[in-house]
């Protein structure tokens, strides 16, 4: 049960942002460049980023509708997400995306631990500096919005079904679309 009167309706963060509104947009401005904008990684690729990231910090929420997501931009591939969850070093991914996975994972626990050296080899294996700036930023905002989702408790459904077509949905009209479906127009009195 959510920590505050959370509209019933809209699980996990959306129910958050539809509370508050007005620091939903930045937070939906955020999410679009991030995981959508101009980049050398596929829209796929930095939401596997923001999966693994929302999965080791065990939000079930974000890396259940991260996955969806990033399942959709990769032909649906479901086992992938999932075997970048259990062990990303044996996924059938590229090797500069598992040096990125290895910089995001230090990210989540503590930024000060990524070295030289984690940036030396993903540059090695043809990272560029804004795929490593972004794979930064995802891991450190999606700390942010994982910890606002578990923070107020809120409703995290345990249907994959609707966390497969919300993504299908996101993936196809991105997040700044999407969350107009879920924001009221006036921000609501409370």
């Amino acid at each position: 049960m959510p920590h505050i009167a959370l509209p019933e309706n809209q699980p996990g963060i959306r129910g958050a942002m539809a509370f508050r509104p007005e620091t939903a947009k930045p937070l939906n401005d955020l999410v679009e460049v991030l995981l959508r904008g101009q980049n050398s990684l596929s829209p796929g690729e930095r939401e596997l980023i923001a999966t693994y990231v929302s999965y080791l910090n065990d939000c079930h929420y974000c890396q259940s509708i991260h996955g969806a997501i990033a399942a959709a931009h990769l032909d649906g591939d479901e086992e992938l997400v999932l075997r970048v969850k259990a062990d990303f070093q044996y996924a059938d991914i590229s090797e500069k995306l598992k040096a990125l996975l290895v910089i995001a994972s230090k990210v989540q626990r503590d930024g000060k631990l990524v070295t030289a050296e984690d940036v030396g080899k993903a540059r090695s294996l043809g990272a560029t500096d804004i795929e490593i700036h972004d794979a930064v930023l995802i891991a450190a905002a999606f700390c942010m919005y994982n910890r606002y989702v578990d923070g107020l408790a809120t409703v995290q459904p345990r249907d994959e079904a609707m966390y497969r077509e919300r993504g299908k949905m996101v993936a196809r009209d991105g997040y700044v679309r999407i969350s107009k479906t879920y924001l009221p127009a006036e921000p609501v009195e409370r």
